[in-house]
């Protein structure tokens, strides 16, 4: 894990789920002081954070930091909230909810995202100009 970013927070995603890529392009376009940079699950990089911070079986959105601290499911949108610009904040209202009920809804939805999304043969490739903020 040496070669992850200093004071970048890395959110490893679904990398062929039309739902969270499309959730990554907002994080992006709401992340004016460049905090994050993104992970697919699928990767073999994604594949070493998942087992260096003792996570089995996920599909689920995380958020690492690296040698601070990782959020996963409900928790993990709403840390990754926080840091948005665009009165996106605002969301962590629904920290105060019980992480039991969050996360049965962050799970529902997770479970149909194929269905009701779609989803894609092979992780995104970002464009020449998103590459930096992608690591391998």
């Amino acid at each position: 894990m040496l070669n992850l970013p200093k004071n970048k927070k890395i959110i490893l995603f679904d990398g062929v789920c039309n739902l969270c890529n499309t959730a990554v392009q907002f994080v992006i376009k709401h992340d004016k002081k460049d905090l994050f940079r993104f992970v697919p699950l699928q990767s073999d990089l994604g594949q070493n954070i998942i087992k260096h911070i003792g996570i089995q079986n996920t599909d689920s959105i995380i958020l690492y930091e690296a040698g601070v601290a990782y959020y996963i499911k409900s928790e993990a949108a709403l840390e990754i909230a926080k840091h948005l610009s665009g009165g996106i904040a605002f969301l962590t209202i629904f920290k105060i909810l019980p992480t039991a009920l969050k996360d049965s809804l962050y799970d529902y939805i997770a479970k149909n995202r194929y269905k009701w999304y779609g989803r894609k043969e092979a992780c995104m490739i970002p464009t020449p100009e998103l590459k930096s903020k992608f690591l391998e």
